[in-house]
């Protein structure tokens, strides 16, 4: 049977738990959260499990230890921040340059 498309808006991802779970069921579509959980599973089939897979939607369910599941909230950079970080990165791209004999290469042409 051909699988069944749908698009981008429709291919969700969803963590589901409660306060009294002591596991998160995380229904995906995302192929690389799915190879993840697939990789995830195989090593530590205790922490891990597929509970359904569905191949004509492309779907994918695992429940998962609650506490091998982390979600990390990252601030935007401040202005002050973003330039030192432009900054440090010139900085090391040209000595990586130098390191590699590129720079030197340049100037001889």
């Amino acid at each position: 049977m051909a699988k069944h498309r749908l698009n981008k808006y429709e291919r969700e991802t969803i963590l589901l738990t409660s306060e009294g779970d002591d596991a998160w069921d995380i229904y995906t579509f995302n192929t690389d959260l799915k190879n993840r959980l697939r990789k995830f599973a195989v090593q530590h089939p205790d922490l891990c499990r597929l509970k359904e897979e569905n191949k004509e939607l492309g779907s994918v369910s695992y429940i998962i230890q609650k506490s091998r599941v982390s979600i990390r909230l990252i601030a935007p950079y401040s202005e002050a921040r973003r330039k030192a970080a432009s900054e440090y990165a010139k900085k090391h791209r040209t000595i990586g340059r130098i390191q590699q004999g590129e720079l030197a290469k340049t100037q001889d042409s």
